[in-house]
């Protein structure tokens, strides 16, 4: 069980106020210390270790190659072009 001191000191070197909020924070501290404490008295030796809660799988499709727009018919959607190329406005000065 931590004390209120304790709680004072811990923040104290945490360089954190805690003011008239110790005392509750002390209680708050020490029930969620009670609540690890049972949990640790649960026996897990039969339990596998897990690393997620639920089975993971890979998303990805498979890599294949597939029909794609030629560069003429994309660049021809674009407002401004040059040399096969997007014409964009400035964002960078060089100044």
């Amino acid at each position: 069980m931590l004390t209120k001191q304790d709680i004072e000191a811990i923040a104290h070197l945490s360089r954190l106020e805690v003011g008239e909020d110790a005392e509750k924070l002390t209680e708050q501290i020490n029930k969620l210390l009670d609540d690890f404490a049972s949990l640790q008295a649960i026996d897990t030796s039969e339990i596998k270790p897990t690393s997620h809660a639920v089975p993971m799988y890979n998303v990805f499709r498979e890599d294949e190659v597939r029909p794609s727009l030629s560069p003429e018919d994309v660049i021809k959607n674009g407002p401004d072009t040059m040399d096969d190329a997007f014409v964009v406005p400035r964002i960078v000065d060089t100044d």
